[in-house]
């Protein structure tokens, strides 16, 4: 089973979400034979360079990536009784396009769209959707939560 990958997990950095250590996620790596292993987390974008580095240093592939949450509506309106619940949305960088917007977008989430999570939009996630590789997420996505209802559509 070496060509699996994990692509969606949680670690330190994901707090309250993860209590994985990213060293030891490397070391399971290596001794699992898995060239690529990625880093969708709820953390902001400090946890992606000591995972990057962590992962060079033994010889793996890193894959970075974030679960994002995504607001009802705009990512700066924060009335409670319509946009106190997020949508989850992970996404992984294709390439250093796909970085760079993948770092633009947690950026303005953090600064701006904070609203009990850092969040971001529908509009964001279309305007910096190049390089990035978007994924159902867990039960809190869109297409989980449409199978969950029976919405197969």
């Amino acid at each position: 089973m070496s060509g699996f990958v994990h692509l969606h997990l949680h670690t330190e950095y994901s707090l309250l979400d993860g209590a994985c250590r990213i060293n030891e996620l490397i070391d399971t790596a290596v001794s699992q034979g898995r060239p690529r292993w990625p880093l969708p987390t709820t953390a902001p974008c400090t946890a992606w360079w000591t995972f990057y580095k962590a992962a060079k240093a033994k010889g793996i592939h890193p894959i970075i990536g974030c679960e994002v949450y995504v607001s009802p509506r705009k990512h700066t309106d924060k009335i409670h009784e319509f946009d106190s619940e997020n949508r989850h949305l992970v996404l992984l960088c294709k390439n250093n396009t796909g970085y760079q917007n993948l770092a633009a977008m947690v950026s303005e989430a953090w600064i701006n769209g904070f609203y009990n999570k850092p969040r971001v939009d529908d509009e964001m996630l279309e305007a910096y959707s190049e390089g990035l590789i978007a994924l159902s997420a867990c039960l809190a996505g869109d297409i989980p939560r449409a199978l969950v209802r029976g919405d197969y559509d």
